[in-house]
C-alpha cells in the first residue's frame, strides 16, 4: 500500500511536469530547479500512459531521449553555453526529415525510410538543445485536414476519442494537449497549423512565407506552405518561434530578421486599437456552433480595450487562386511519384497532382495576377484595421470516420479541402494568422479562434493572442480522458 502510495504522489507530479509551460519548464531546467532526466522520464511515461488511446506519436525514442538528456545535464553542470529550449522534450511532424530516425510522411511508399540529414527546422531546434522523443501523425503528405494514413492509421481527439483531431498536424495538436510534449513543430498550406490546434484547444501560428525558411524543399520560392510552432500557450509559441526563424541563404524567400524579437514580453496596452470582425469571411457557411462560440468572444477583446467593426477585406477569387496554387505545388512535388507509385497514394491526393498537372499557362498567369490584387486588398484593409478576427475552422470537430466534410449549414462541399475555405483564404493573402483557444461546444469539444495580423506582423498577432489567453485562460482546459 505504501508503494502505491508514493507511485500515485509521483505520478501525480509526473502531470504537473508534463503541464507546465515551455516557459516555465526550461527556466527550471536553467536554474537546476528540476533536472532535463526528471523531465525526460515525466514526459515519456506520459507517452507510454496516453499515446495507445490516441495514437498522436507513431515513432517513439525513449531510450535515445534519456540519453540526450543526461548529456544535457552533463553540459549544465559543467557550465556549458546551452541554447533556448535546452532539455525541452519536443516531438517532430512526420513530414519533416529526421537524421536517422524514420520519417514516413504518412505514406506507404517510405514506411521504411530513414533519412540522412535533418530538415532545417528540427535542426535549430536541436540547436537549440530541444531533444526529440518522436515522431507525430499526419495525414499522407500532409493532404488534408483530417489525421489519418496507411501507414499508422488515425490520430484520435482527446476531448472526444470520436472525434478527428484535424490535420495535418493533428499528432502534433494531440501530443500537447495530453501533456506527452511541451513543444511541437508543424507545416501550413490551407490551415495545417490552425485547424488542429483550433480542434484540439491549443496554439498554432501560420508565419509569414519566409519567416521559418523550409529546407529540403523543391518549392522553396512558393509562398504558399510554411513551417511553424504549436505549443499549449501564445508565449510557448513565441519562445519556439525565436529559435526556428531567421534566414537560410538556400531558401530565397527567407525574411533576413533574425527571431531574437520574439523572446520580447507579449504584454501590450490594446486601448484603441482597431479590429476588423468576420463571422463568415463575407458569406462562408459556418456551422452555428461555431458563430455562437466566436460571436461570445466580442465582449472580450472589447474588454481589454479593443475597437471593434464587422467588417472584412474582399476575397474574391481566392477559393480558385488557392486551388491553382495548390495544384501547382503538389505537381511540382508529386508528380513523379504519381507516375511511380499511383496505387499506393490516396485518392484525394491524386487529385491535387493531376490539378496542377492540367493547368495551363493562362490560368498560372491568372491565378498569380489575382494572388495580388487580393494581397493588395487585404494590405489596404490593414491600413484601417490593426487585426482581422474570423473563425479558424467552419466546423466543430467531426467524426473520426469522416474523412472530409461534404456539407456545412445546408451547402455542400465540392471538393474535400472545401469546408477549410477559413483557413485557406488567409493563407493566400500571405498574412500571418494564429489559432487560439476559445470555448467549447455543449458537448465539450474545442473551438480556437483565427487571429490574423498586418504583413510580416507575426509579434503583434502573438500580442494580441496572448491578451486574449489572459483573459480567458480556455487552454487550462484539460481533456477529459486525462
Amino acid at each position: 500500500m505504501e508503494n502505491e502510495t508514493i507511485r500515485e504522489i509521483n505520478l501525480m507530479n509526473n502531470s504537473e511536469i508534463c503541464f507546465l509551460p515551455a516557459t516555465e519548464l526550461v527556466a527550471k531546467i536553467h536554474s537546476r530547479e528540476i533536472s532535463p532526466r526528471e523531465v525526460m522520464e515525466a514526459h515519456l511515461e506520459q507517452v507510454e500512459i496516453v499515446n495507445p488511446k490516441v495514437n498522436a506519436i507513431v515513432t517513439f525514442l525513449p531510450d535515445q531521449a534519456l540519453e540526450m538528456a543526461d548529456l544535457a545535464y552533463k553540459k549544465l553542470s559543467q557550465g556549458d553555453a546551452v541554447g533556448l529550449l535546452h532539455g525541452l522534450p519536443i516531438v517532430h511532424k512526420d513530414l519533416f526529415p529526421t537524421k536517422g530516425i524514420r520519417t514516413t510522411y504518412g505514406s506507404p511508399i517510405y514506411t521504411n525510410n530513414i533519412p540522412t540529414e535533418n530538415a532545417l527546422i528540427v535542426q535549430r531546434l536541436h540547436n537549440e538543445g530541444a531533444i526529440p522523443i518522436g515522431k507525430t501523425n499526419t495525414p499522407e503528405f500532409g493532404a488534408g485536414s483530417q489525421t489519418y494514413n496507411e501507414v499508422f492509421g488515425e490520430t484520435l481527439n482527446p476531448y472526444d476519442i470520436t472525434k478527428t483531431c484535424g490535420g495535418s498536424s493533428g499528432g502534433a495538436a494531440v501530443a500537447l494537449a495530453t501533456g506527452m510534449s511541451p513543444l511541437a513543430d508543424g507545416s501550413d498550406i490551407g490551415g495545417s497549423l490552425r485547424n488542429p490546434a483550433s480542434f484540439c484547444n491549443v496554439v498554432g501560428l501560420r508565419v509569414s512565407p519566409g519567416r521559418v525558411p523550409s529546407w529540403p524543399s523543391n518549392t522553396s520560392w512558393m509562398p504558399m506552405s510554411v513551417q511553424g510552432p504549436m505549443a499549449r500557450t501564445v508565449a510557448d509559441a513565441a519562445l519556439m518561434l525565436s529559435a526556428i526563424a531567421g534566414p537560410d541563404s538556400r531558401v530565397p524567400i527567407s525574411i533576413p530578421e533574425s527571431g531574437k524579437s520574439f523572446l520580447e514580453p507579449l504584454d501590450r496596452n490594446f486601448q484603441g486599437v482597431r479590429i476588423g470582425w468576420s463571422q463568415n469571411l463575407a458569406g462562408l457557411p459556418i456551422d452555428p456552433r461555431v458563430v455562437t462560440i466566436i460571436n461570445s468572444q466580442h465582449k472580450i477583446f472589447e474588454s481589454i480595450g479593443c475597437l471593434i467593426n464587422d467588417s472584412e477585406p474582399d476575397f474574391t477569387d481566392a477559393d480558385e487562386v488557392f486551388k491553382i496554387w495548390r495544384g501547382f505545388g503538389s505537381a511540382i512535388a508529386y508528380a513523379e511519384l504519381l507516375q511511380t507509385h499511383r496505387d499506393s497514394i490516396k485518392e484525394t491526393l491524386i487529385w491535387d497532382i493531376e490539378q496542377g498537372l492540367g493547368l495551363s499557362e493562362k490560368q498560372i498567369r491568372w491565378a498569380e495576377t489575382k494572388r495580388m490584387e487580393i494581397f493588395q486588398r487585404m494590405h489596404d484593409f490593414m491600413e484601417t484595421h490593426d487585426f482581422l478576427i474570423c473563425p479558424v475552422s467552419q466546423v466543430p470537430p467531426f467524426d473520426v470516420s469522416t474523412r472530409y466534410i461534404t456539407e456545412i449549414d445546408g451547402q455542400a462541399m465540392e471538393t474535400y479541402i472545401d469546408w477549410m475555405k477559413s483557413c485557406y483564404y488567409v493563407s493566400i493573402t500571405g498574412h500571418p494568422a494564429i489559432s487560439v483557444p476559445c470555448g467549447f461546444t455543449e458537448d465539450g469539444l474545442p473551438i480556437g479562434i483565427q487571429i490574423i495580423g498586418r504583413y510580416r506582423d507575426e509579434f503583434g498577432v502573438l500580442q494580441l493572442a496572448h491578451a486574449f489567453e489572459q483573459a480567458t485562460s480556455y487552454w487550462k482546459i484539460r481533456p477529459p480522458m486525462l
